[in-house]
């Protein structure tokens, strides 16, 4: 049985920790107005967009291609974290598991973001997920512009 890996990332923000933690545990929907290039939708698949376990489907583009990823989201609100791992879509066609951890921790301005995306691969060969890796921290660096210039 293969074991489960992982990369990581940190990304210093503009965005105060409270607003960008908000967008994606309780306002995903304002993704794709912040990264229309790369995230087309984002529906309710179960749920709703405020509760914890809730699933959401997102589509976006990689590598010049569509693609699905539906998502269960859990929400740690006192440490300003969430984990999204994947329940169906593109990328459970390549790992047998796959999920992205953020907290953001505010800073005197701004805030740091620590990104863990843990994975498993199907078979040994198979590559580590560094393009997604990429496609989640421009996500990232796009919602955290968003953030700044709307009210939420």
């Amino acid at each position: 049985m293969a074991k489960a890996e992982s990369l990581q990332a940190e990304l210093e923000i503009k965005s105060p920790a409270d607003k960008f933690f908000k967008v994606f545990t309780n306002q995903a929907h304002h993704v794709p107005n912040a990264a229309s290039d790369k995230i087309h939708s984002v529906d309710v698949h179960e749920g709703d967009w405020e509760t914890a376990g809730s699933v959401k489907q997102w589509e976006y583009t990689i590598d010049g291609k569509k693609e699905i990823f539906k998502e269960k989201i859990e929400v740690d609100e006192a440490n300003k974290s969430f984990t999204m791992t994947a329940v169906g879509g593109h990328l459970l066609e390549q790992y047998r598991s796959y999920k992205v951890t953020a907290k953001v921790t505010p800073k005197d301005e701004g805030s740091l973001l620590a990104v863990n995306i843990e994975y498993e691969k199907l078979k040994p060969e198979d590559t580590p997920p560094h393009n997604y890796r990429e496609l989640v921290l421009s996500i990232l660096k796009d919602v955290d512009a968003h953030v700044m210039k709307i009210e939420i």
